[in-house]
């Protein structure tokens, strides 16, 4: 794709390395990334919250860091980007809400544009509708999500990333290598040593 811009949906507790990790690694790719959240703009920021798997029923949550926006999200034109990235944490609970994300998401996917969601990410792709009949992976508390949005969850290792059409999905960020490798081969992009 000759596009290299990349949008990145953001709000507050979004989950840190979920947000910053991409953030950071496809920029060093070359991609230009458009960090947006509803009623923000740029030089705004958002809080971030770290979710870790230390043996207890669920994750834990501790407080991240602060991540900046660096575009408005009043002007997001799905044309002009070649792939969205999803992240999860607690801020996809309330995204999902908000119907110019809803409307965001529907365009990249009905433009079969690469979209890449990890973790709680996949209840917008739920919300969004996109996902009937579709594979999807998923923190696994989002299961029924994807169930009940016409999905099929798919339970892998949190380490692993799934690929269906231009969907890259992914359980948590310990799947980051695989999910963004996915990512970036549907974008064209080409990593080599």
């Amino acid at each position: 794709m000759s596009n290299k811009k990349l949008l990145l949906l953001a709000g507050d507790f979004t989950e840190d390395y979920e947000t910053m990790v991409p953030f950071q690694a496809l920029t060093m790719l070359g991609y230009e990334i458009h960090a947006v959240c509803p009623d923000k703009k740029s030089g705004d920021s958002v809080k971030t919250a770290i979710h870790d798997f230390e043996g207890d029923q669920t994750y834990t949550e501790k407080p991240g860091h602060n991540f900046a926006l660096n575009y408005d999200f009043d002007k997001v034109q799905v044309d002009d980007y070649a792939g969205l990235v999803i992240p999860g944490g607690r801020a996809p609970e309330y995204l999902r809400l908000n119907e110019r994300v809803i409307d965001i998401v529907q365009a990249f996917n009905h433009a079969g544009k690469p979209i890449a969601a990890v973790c709680h990410g996949a209840q917008i792709l739920a919300a969004a509708g996109v996902l009937e009949g579709r594979e999807c992976s998923a923190y696994p508390a989002c299961g029924p999500d994807v169930k009940m949005a016409g999905g099929r969850y798919m339970d892998i290792p949190v380490d692993q990333a799934h690929v269906q059409g231009n969907l890259v999905t992914a359980p948590a960020w310990p799947a980051h290598p695989a999910w963004l490798s996915a990512f970036a081969k549907l974008l064209g992009a080409q990593i080599s040593i």
